[in-house]
């Protein structure tokens, strides 16, 4: 129950006029802030539902598959320049994003990240980091702007703040995966 109200308070604070506008004002923060706090919105509602309707949903979410698909295209569309560019000039696109990110990136994530399984959160991990990577290198070393709305310079430092967050996220779950192994390697059997 907690979840779904912090959930609904993170939207509802994102969607203030004043943070709107603080956080889109740089694409930095608008991609690697207000981005993936609507999702984490999501996720906190999405684990607050009750158990009936996540029954409702495991029907169609056979293994996380569907889940975690649809995590990845509503989280790729919003990593595209023209989208960022769309949110800017239309209200339209402003609400498809604080709908779509929470309701079909960020609470299917949630419910379907433990249903994937290791190998399953592995093959994610390890198509999602170099992705960001790349788009993180495409806005760092495009010698134009992608954006129209974002100076070249924004554009650089959100491209090295992807690059960063990619690496930084594979260091720790690699280090993590280390941690693990060698923790099971010292057990006794």
């Amino acid at each position: 129950m907690m979840g779904g109200v912090a959930g609904a308070l993170i939207v509802a604070l994102l969607a203030l006029p004043a943070s709107r506008e603080a956080l889109e004002r740089l694409m930095i923060t608008h991609m690697l802030v207000q981005i993936p706090l609507l999702a984490v919105a999501g996720g906190l509602a999405a684990a607050a539902l009750p158990d009936n309707w996540k029954a409702r949903i495991a029907a169609w979410n056979d293994r996380g598959i569907s889940g975690i698909l649809m995590t990845l295209v509503v989280s790729s569309w919003w990593m595209v320049p023209r989208a960022l560019d769309w949110v800017l000039v239309s209200p339209v696109m402003e609400t498809v994003k604080f709908v779509s990110l929470p309701l079909f990136a960020g609470a299917p994530l949630a419910l379907s990240w433990r249903k994937l399984g290791g190998l399953g959160r592995g093959f994610v991990i390890a198509n999602v980091l170099p992705m960001w990577a790349v788009v993180g290198w495409l806005y760092a070393a495009a010698p134009v702007r992608v954006c129209n709305f974002y100076l070249v310079e924004q554009q650089v430092v959100a491209g090295i703040g992807l690059l960063t967050a990619s690496f930084a996220l594979a260091l720790a779950l690699g280090g993590r995966a280390l941690l693990l192994t060698s923790a099971q390697l010292a057990e006794p059997h």
